[in-house]
This record gives C-alpha cells, structure tokens and sequence, in this order.
C-alpha cells in the first residue's frame, strides 16, 4: 500500500473527509512521527506496533569495484517491531492463504508408500 492508497482508502471511508483533508492528515501524522523519531523518540502504537532508533557502529566495508577498505561510520537508523496483535493477524491471514495450497499438495502424497 502506498501513501496515495491510504488515502483514497480513508477518503472512500470517511464521506465527510474530502480528498484534499484526507490527504493532509495523513502527511500531518506521518510529518509527525519523522519528527519525532529525527529527535530520537520512540513511538508506540498499541496493537500495531512501536517506532524506535537504533544504532548501527562504525565498521570497514569494502568497495565492491575496487575492493578496497573503506570506514563507514556509525549510522542512526529507523527501526519497526511489531506488536503482537499485529504478528497474530499477519500469520492467522497468511496462514489462510497457505492452507489451500498445502491441502492440494496432501491428497497426491498420501499415495506415495515408503519402501
């Protein structure tokens, strides 16, 4: 899903939204948690998940073409966990998606017999 899909998603479901509001609550909200996570913040939303910053060190790489040594230096990154009723509804619905593939694959192995 992308930006401009969530929000067509919101204006269709909110009538009283216009195209144009809904599009500025959504930059809004997303301005917002950028701004928070650039002032080392965490931000937890229940049942979907938390936003934190994680630290990556300085180590040497290597330049892929040349091969040679180069020192990347440390780096602030954006990090996602998931919460659990997120994870639960991503693996009940995946699950469901699996199912019927798996259940197509039983009935021509179960004629198989070890010999």
């Amino acid at each position: 899903m992308t930006r401009s899909d969530l929000v067509i998603q919101l204006a269709e479901r909110f009538g009283q939204l216009t195209h144009r509001d809904t599009e500025f609550a959504v930059k809004t909200i997303l301005d917002a948690m950028a701004s928070a996570l650039a002032r080392g913040h965490r931000i937890e939303i229940r049942g979907f998940g938390s936003f934190s910053i994680n630290r990556r060190p300085p180590r040497v790489g290597r330049n892929p073409r040349s091969g040679e040594q180069v020192v990347i230096s440390e780096k602030l990154v954006p990090h996602f966990k998931p919460g659990k009723a997120l994870r639960e509804a991503v693996d009940q619905q995946v699950g469901a998606l699996r199912a019927p593939a798996e259940a197509a694959e039983t009935p021509a192995s179960a004629g198989k017999t070890e010999s």
